[in-house]
């Protein structure tokens, strides 16, 4: 059975303490849920299931607060996940297989993120709480890299220079700011990304290092966002918006995480795409896969990417695949790729028939 998007919205994406800084997260997903369902021309009593990715938030079950929060029917039970980055092209893959195994009919997917008011993390510990702002993902401390280190490494291991990965930045705002992005539902009378701006290579080259040639001006910003995607059944759509292609999730070493969508991209044969959304949470991420995976820089990211946005982890991947509905044209083929901490990578097709 095919499974196509028939409506897919974004929130703009704000850096943390910025304008959705006053909001829970489901506060964020619900005018975008509701712009789905408009734009789907389908009311909350035909939804069966909202999947909801959320990395960072406080716990418990954020996809059963979010459809609540969004005035969906309380029979829609919510399934949260957290695959860190890559779990909202995993919460659009988990509601193909629901419609497609006929376990439900309409389903929300997306994420959600709100950096702004994560909680405080710690462990328990004889002496006190422990504190920590990253989970551990795997069991070895030594094979667990600092994200921005990790992405360091692999520039140094590819051969991408600072100024590539610079370059590549100042492409990723100019592309953004350039742009129109009808997607956006408005929250908070916030209609565009915020922390886009006309960059430049001197302003890169002013920016505060993160780690090595990793700087504040090549990696991108923690941010407050949510995206969604209403699916439906192929036969149930009647050919409107975009099909649901093939896709993979696959781990990797996790030493250098930054590298693992290419396995997922070559495991779909997605190389080839007309158009390609990368996640870019740092440029020599982006760059390294692209070169790895043989795909051509200038169908990627064509109107800008996470360095000018900003990155809502739980959310990152769902607001490539609403890029990629709002600009395929028809008889292209899109690609969704992202990386994700501990080694693991995501890579989804979609086609506009």
């Amino acid at each position: 059975m095919t499974v196509r998007i028939i409506s897919a919205r974004r929130s703009a994406v704000v850096p943390r303490g910025g304008g959705f800084a006053g909001l829970d997260p489901h506060e964020i997903a619900a005018p975008v849920i509701a712009a789905c369902l408009a734009d789907a021309g389908i009311g909350p009593e035909d939804v069966d299931e909202v999947i909801c990715s959320n990395a960072i938030g406080p716990g418990g079950n954020v996809a059963r607060v979010v459809a609540l929060g969004a005035g969906l029917p309380e029979r829609v039970a919510g399934l949260s996940l957290d695959r860190q980055c890559a779990g909202g092209l995993d919460a659009i893959m988990l509601g193909q297989a629901l419609i497609a195994s006929g376990q439900a009919r309409v389903v929300i997917a997306g994420g959600v993120e709100s950096y702004s008011r994560r909680p405080l993390r710690a462990f328990q510990r004889a002496e006190g709480p422990e504190f920590y702002t990253q989970a551990p993902f795997t069991p070895w401390p030594e094979r667990d890299p600092d994200m921005a280190e990790a992405a360091d490494q692999l520039g140094r291991l590819c051969g991408i220079s600072r100024q590539e990965a610079d370059a590549w930045a100042v492409e990723s705002h100019l592309r953004t700011v350039c742009s129109e992005f009808p997607e956006i539902a408005e929250i908070n009378e916030i209609r565009r990304d915020p922390f886009a701006r006309k960059a430049s290579a001197k302003l890169m080259a002013r920016s505060p290092v993160i780690a090595g040639d990793v700087t504040a001006g090549n990696a991108a910003v923690a941010a407050d966002g949510a995206a969604f995607c209403v699916l439906m059944a192929g036969a149930q759509a009647q050919g409107r918006g975009v099909r649901i292609g093939r896709g993979r999730t696959l781990g990797a070493t996790p030493d250098l995480p930054g590298l693992a969508p290419v396995a997922a991209i070559e495991a779909i044969d997605g190389a080839g795409a007309d158009r390609v959304e990368i996640m870019e949470a740092y440029a020599v991420q982006a760059l390294a896969c692209l070169r790895k995976a043989g795909i051509d820089p200038d169908r990627v990211n064509l109107k800008g990417g996470a360095l000018a946005r900003g990155h809502p982890i739980g959310a990152s991947g769902a607001i490539l695949v609403v890029r990629l509905f709002h600009d395929l044209a028809r008889g292209e083929t899109g690609l969704a790729a992202i990386a994700a901490a501990g080694g693991i990578g995501t890579a989804l097709l979609f086609h506009r028939d």
